[in-house]
C-alpha cells in the first residue's frame, strides 16, 4: 500500500469532541501562549503564533495521537537565556526563525539517529528539581504585571523574598485585578463543566470588567501590536545561527524532556503505542514549519494536551483544530487580544505557576524519601536553575544525571555463590571470600558491566592467593554483548593472577557477540581450551557443562602431578 494512503488512512476523520477539545484548546492558547511569551520577554503575539502552525503539524505526525505541540513555559525561558547569551535582540522576528529552525533541526536528527533513549538517562530527581525551578521563574517573570512591582535580585528565591517584602510598592490598581482573576480562575474551577477552561474564562470575564469599570492599567497594547491577520513567512537570521547552536540545542532537550512525559501520561485512545523517536521527529517538524511563520520554539505540552484529552479529543484531529482555530480567532479578533490587561496576564501566570509547584509536591516528597544522592541532585539542580542561565542549569542537571547514573549502575553489581545441595538442585550461597584450593567455586554476576561498577566487581570476586589447583566459574549470562571495555581487562587481570596463583577461569552462559567480543581481543586464547562456555536456552545448561569440564581439569591436575614416592603412573 502506497504509504501516504496508509498514513490518510490512520488519520481517521474527526468526531464532533475532536472539534470541541480542538477548539477549547485554541482557545485556551492565547492566554497561556501570550503569557509564557511575555514572562520570557518575548512579542506576545510570538506566543498566539506558536499555537497555530506547530499544533498543526506535530498532531498530523506524531506517534502520540493526542499530544499537543506549542509553546511552554520552560521553552520560552530557555530560548531568551539561548537568545541573551548568544546577545541577540530576543524581538528581531530573524533570530526568532533562526533559534526556531535550529531547534527543529536538532529535533528531526535525534529522532532519525534514534536517540529517544537519552531521554530515559536524565534521572527523575533532576527533572522535578529543574521543574520546580521554572515554575519558580514562571511566577518571578509575572511579579511586574502581576503588582507593578518588579524586585530586585539575580537569584529568583531573592527575588521572592524582596517582592514579598516590598509590599508597599505594589501598585493597588494592578494588584487589585490580578487578585480578582485568580478568584474567578478559582471559582471557575469549582464548577466542573467550566473546570478545563478556567484560565480562558477568567481571562474573559476581567478583561470584561477591567474595560466596563474603566480601571486603568497596562494592557497588550502598551507593549505589543497584535495584528488581526495569519502569521506571515519569517526568513531566519542565518549569520546568527553559528551563535545560537548550543542554545538550540539547549532548547531542544528541555522541550524533548518535558514531551517524554506526554505520552505515559496520554497513551493513545486507539491503544497503538507511541514511539519516542517518531515523537522527536514530529516536534522538529513542529518547529521547522513554526520557525518559518513566527512561532516560538516548540514542544510536547502537558498541560495544552490536557486540556484537549479533558474535553474529550480521541483523535489528532484535536491538535489540528486548535491551530486552524486559533489562527481564524486572531484574524477576526486580534484586535480584542491587544484590549487584555497585563494584571490579568500576571495573575493567570501567577496561577500556573504555582499549580505546577504544588504538582511536584509529592514527586519532591518521593526523591526526599529514596535517598540523600537524589535529594542532593534536586537540591543542586533547583538551586542551579534559579541562580544560572537556563542553558547552563541543563548542563549541571546533565552532568548530575550521569553521576546518578554511574553511583546506581555501581551499586546493581552483585556477585551470588552458587551450589548443589544433596538432592542435587542449585542453591545460593555466599561468595567465599578466597578460592580454596583444588576445588570448583560457582559465582553468578549480575550487573550492567558499566565502568562505574569496576571498583565493586574488583572488591568482590574472591581473592586468588592460595587458589591452587582451583578453578572459578564466572557465570555471565546477563552482561551484555558488548561490555565495557575495563570489565573485559578487569578479568583478563584476574584471569592471569588466578593462573599464576596455579588455578584456573572459566566462563559460562557467555553471548554468543560477547564471546566474538572476546575471541577479537585475545581473551579467549589467555583463557584456554574450554575457558568459555556459551549460552543455551536451558539457563544452567552452560553452569552444568563448566562445573563438569572443571573437574575434569582438577582431576587431571591430580593425576598429572608428580607423587612424593615417585613420578605419577
Amino acid at each position: 500500500m502506497n504509504p501516504g494512503v496508509s498514513w490518510l488512512r490512520r488519520l481517521g476523520k474527526p468526531t464532533a469532541k475532536d472539534v470541541t477539545a480542538g477548539m477549547a484548546t485554541g482557545l485556551f492558547s492565547i492566554p497561556e501562549g501570550m503569557a509564557y511569551a511575555s514572562i520570557a520577554g518575548f512579542n506576545p503575539v510570538a506566543g498566539l503564533y506558536a499555537g497555530v502552525v506547530p499544533p498543526i503539524l506535530g498532531s498530523l505526525t506524531a506517534s502520540t495521537v493526542l499530544m499537543v505541540t506549542t509553546l511552554t513555559s520552560a521553552i520560552a525561558l530557555t530560548g531568551q537565556s539561548a537568545l541573551a547569551t548568544a546577545g541577540l535582540d530576543p524581538h528581531d522576528p530573524g533570530n526568532l526563525a533562526a533559534l526556531t529552525l535550529l531547534v527543529g533541526v536538532v529535533m528531526v536528527l535525534m529522532g532519525v539517529l534514534r536517540l529517544g533513549v537519552v531521554m530515559s538517562f536524565v534521572s527523575n530527581a533532576v527533572m522535578v528539581g529543574f521543574s520546580t525551578g521554572i515554575a519558580l521563574q514562571i511566577m518571578t517573570g509575572v511579579f511586574k504585571d502581576a503588582t507593578g512591582y518588579k524586585p530586585a535580585g539575580h537569584n529568583k528565591l531573592v527575588q521572592v523574598w524582596n517582592w514579598l517584602t516590598g509590599i508597599g510598592h505594589w501598585q493597588a490598581s494592578a494588584t487589585w485585578v490580578a487578585v480578582a482573576t485568580i478568584a474567578v480562575w478559582a471559582v471557575a474551577r469549582m464548577i466542573p463543566r467550566l473546570e478545563a477552561l478556567a484560565l480562558l474564562v477568567a481571562m474573559v470575564v476581567v478583561s470584561v470588567a477591567v474595560a466596563l469599570l474603566g480601571t486603568h492599567v497596562e494592557q497588550v497594547s502598551d507593549i505589543a501590536h497584535i495584528p488581526a491577520a495569519l502569521p506571515g513567512l519569517s526568513l531566519p537570521n542565518w549569520g546568527a545561527m553559528p551563535h545560537l547552536a548550543a542554545g538550540a540545542l539547549s532548547v531542544a532537550l528541555v522541550a524533548l524532556a518535558q514531551a517524554a512525559s506526554v505520552a505515559p501520561s496520554m497513551p493513545n485512545p486507539d491503544g497503538t503505542r507511541s514511539k519516542v523517536n517518531s515523537d522527536f521527529t514530529a516536534q522538529g517538524i513542529a518547529n521547522l514549519g513554526g520557525g518559518l511563520f513566527q512561532a516560538l520554539p516548540s514542544g510536547g505540552s502537558l498541560s495544552r494536551t490536557g486540556v484537549a484529552a479533558g474535553v474529550g479529543a480521541r483523535t489528532r484531529w484535536a491538535g489540528v483544530i486548535s491551530g486552524a482555530f486559533l489562527a481564524l480567532v486572531v484574524l477576526i479578533c486580534g484586535g480584542l487580544a491587544e484590549r487584555i490587561p497585563m494584571p490579568v496576564i500576571g495573575g493567570l501566570i501567577l496561577v500556573v505557576g504555582g499549580e505546577l509547584i504544588w504538582g511536584k509536591v509529592k514527586d519532591i516528597e518521593l526523591v526526599l524519601h529514596t535517598s540523600w544522592l537524589s535529594t542532593a541532585a534536586l537540591v543542586a539542580t533547583f538551586a542551579a536553575t534559579t541562580q544560572l542561565p537556563l542553558q547552563q542549569a541543563i548542563v549541571i542537571g546533565a552532568v548530575l544525571s550521569l553521576l546518578l547514573y554511574c553511583v546506581q549502575a555501581a551499586r546493581q553489581i552483585q556477585l551470588t555463590g552458587l551450589e548443589r545441595n544433596a538432592a542435587g538442585d542449585w542453591t545460593i550461597t555466599a561468595v567465599p571470600q578466597a578460592l580454596p584450593p583444588g576445588k570448583v567455586t560457582i559465582v553468578d554476576y549480575r550487573g550492567s558491566s558499566f565502568f562505574a561498577e569496576l571498583p565493586r566487581l574488583e572488591e568482590s570476586l574472591p581473592d586468588v592467593s592460595g587458589a591452587h589447583d582451583a578453578v572459578l566459574i564466572l557465570v555471565l549470562r546477563v552482561m551484555p554483548d558488548i561490555p565495557s571495555s575495563a570489565i573485559l581487562r578487569l578479568l583478563e587481570r584476574y584471569n592471569r593472577q588466578l593462573r599464576d596463583a596455579g588455578g584456573r577461569l572459566v566462563l559460562a552462559g557467555v553471548q554468543p557477540e560477547l564471546a566474538k567480543v572476546m575471541q577479537h581481543t585475545g581473551f579467549l586464547d589467555q583463557l584456554g581450551e574450554g575457558g568459555i562456555v556459551e549460552s543455551e536456552p536451558e539457563i544452567f545448561g552452560p553452569v552444568t557443562k563448566a562445573e563438569a569440564l572443571a573437574n575434569t581439569w582438577i582431576a587431571n591436575r591430580f593425576r598429572t602431578r608428580p607423587s612424593p614416592d615417585g613420578p605419577s603412573r
